[in-house]
């Protein structure tokens, strides 16, 4: 690599790693937060799906954003409102006002997201590319797994408040990196933000979401309840029409017409579902029931992120030369069984023989499958269209993992006892299951696929490749 090339992955690394680490890293933080400032259940989940609702309903807009006022503009906007976002989570004196922090964070966090992959894209080519994409994932694949342990020690010896200064050094870090950069920004001439399709966007996820987690205290006869869960579903409707008719949509309905596209995003949404879902249950289980610290609970999934940053650029490379779809049918079911081992965990679990087995399968799984899994998305689709495709397939991510930890109570019932547990990783193990058998009947590798060809998408939203994919 050139030295402008180190530097743009390490910012791009650093980039998604602080939005991509704030997803993981509260998990470990929740029994504490409810400690000390009470909601029980419904307020872990609402800390959890405050930060994906925004983050996930407004990564497209990002997107277009980015357009408009250019990559890095919008990249520095984002890291200086994520830090400060992570300062007002850190001082936060109730629950409501924790939730509301999260929430400006998710807003944050999706400015960061589209720009970080987009600058590789733009600054790499052929296999240089692939080899930076690879690592990439690597790295920002061990956020997810890494912020527990971090997490835990600052639970632990700290204050659960001081979890959200993780942010600060890499944020600080980062912005001195684009100083450094000097790289001119890019604009696109005639792009308008589609604010009509982002607001529905939001009202769409965010008012089921609430009914789903609320539904718990209130009950489904409650008119709050149905009711916010009516206006919910009738606002997606509302965006899905918008998108279909907008002149500069968000989300181009086209793209799903490509077979790799559409079935990769069905496969993304049993994966990213298990991931959130799994790693929630897991997490707070060893906490609450298990008697671990907060610190022994973030660590236990620290082989994972070994396993990552170990064999996520093999595997990506395998699937390059092979295709994806043997990865993207065997990596799940690995991921599946090791959570399937966990059953084994009750509350006197010992971590050699009752959670590490199962972690460590698990770990493998996860690594098979990532890098196979952007590929297929990414290369289903033409160059021009690199940028918006990612977007979604990191959209639908977000949304998955949203909609799994909104339905936690429903799974585990109103608390996570031990009958809770087991039906948590059991859902856990049928969705990444779910997500091979998507994969095996439905992806084709790219000998065996017809090349993809241009969605019919206005240009002016496929600008050189902005988003990012999924890590």
């Amino acid at each position: 690599m050139e030295r402008r090339q180190r530097l743009v992955l390490a910012i791009a690394v650093l980039a998604s790693f602080v939005a991509f680490l704030d997803g993981s890293v509260i998990n470990v933080a929740l029994p504490a937060i409810t400690d000390e400032l009470g909601g029980g259940l419904a307020l872990q989940q609402w800390v959890v799906d405050a930060y994906l609702i925004t983050l996930g309903s407004l990564i497209l807009l990002a997107g277009s954003l980015s357009d408009v006022f250019g990559r890095i503009v919008v990249l520095r906007f984002g890291l200086v409102g994520f830090g400060i976002a992570s300062v007002l989570c850190a001082i936060a004196p109730t629950g409501e006002f924790l939730i509301v922090s999260r929430a400006l964070q998710g807003i944050a966090g999706a400015l960061l997201v589209p720009s970080s992959l987009a600058i590789i894209l733009s600054n790499f080519r052929d296999a240089a590319q692939a080899k930076a994409i690879g690592q990439w994932t690597a790295w920002t694949g061990g956020a997810f797994i890494a912020g527990p342990l971090l997490g835990g020690i600052f639970v632990d010896l700290l204050s659960w408040r001081l979890v959200f200064a993780i942010n600060i050094v890499p944020i600080v870090i980062t912005l001195w990196l684009l100083s450094r950069l000097g790289q001119r920004d890019e604009r696109q001439v005639g792009v308008r933000v589609d604010y009509l399709g982002a607001v529905l966007g939001v009202v769409g996820l965010g008012a089921p979401v609430f009914a789903l987690i609320e539904q718990g205290n209130l009950g489904w006869r409650d008119p709050l309840i149905w009711g916010t869960m009516l206006v919910g579903v009738l606002a997606f409707v509302a965006f899905i029409v918008r998108q279909r008719l907008a002149t500069n949509p968000i989300m181009p309905l086209g793209l799903f017409s490509i077979r790799n596209f559409s079935v990769g995003n069905v496969a993304t949404v049993a994966f990213y579902a298990a991931l959130s879902l799994g790693g929630f249950v897991v997490t707070v289980y060893l906490q609450q029931s298990a008697g671990y610290t907060a610190t022994a609970a973030g660590a236990a999934f620290l082989p994972v992120t070994l396993l990552s940053i170990a064999l996520s650029s093999f595997f990506g490379g395998l699937a390059g030369r092979y295709g994806p779809r043997l990865f993207m049918a065997v990596g799940p079911v690995l991921a599946g069984i090791g959570y399937l081992l966990m059953l084994g965990i009750d509350t006197d679990a010992a971590y050699l023989t009752d959670v590490l087995p199962g972690v460590l399968v698990f770990g493998l799984g996860l690594s098979v499958t990532v890098a196979p899994l952007t590929a297929a998305i990414l290369g289903s689709i033409s160059v021009s269209q690199a940028g918006i495709g990612s977007a979604v397939n990191n959209a639908i991510s977000r949304i998955a993992g949203l909609v799994a930890i909104a339905l936690i109570g429903v799974i585990v019932g109103p608390s996570l006892d031990g009958m809770g547990f087991e039906r948590g990783v059991l859902v856990t193990a049928a969705l990444f299951f779910a997500a091979a058998i998507v994969s095996a009947v439905g992806i084709r590798n790219p000998s065996t696929a017809r090349a993809a060809k241009p969605v019919p998408v206005p240009a002016t939203t496929m600008p050189l490749p902005r988003q990012q994919s999924q890590c």
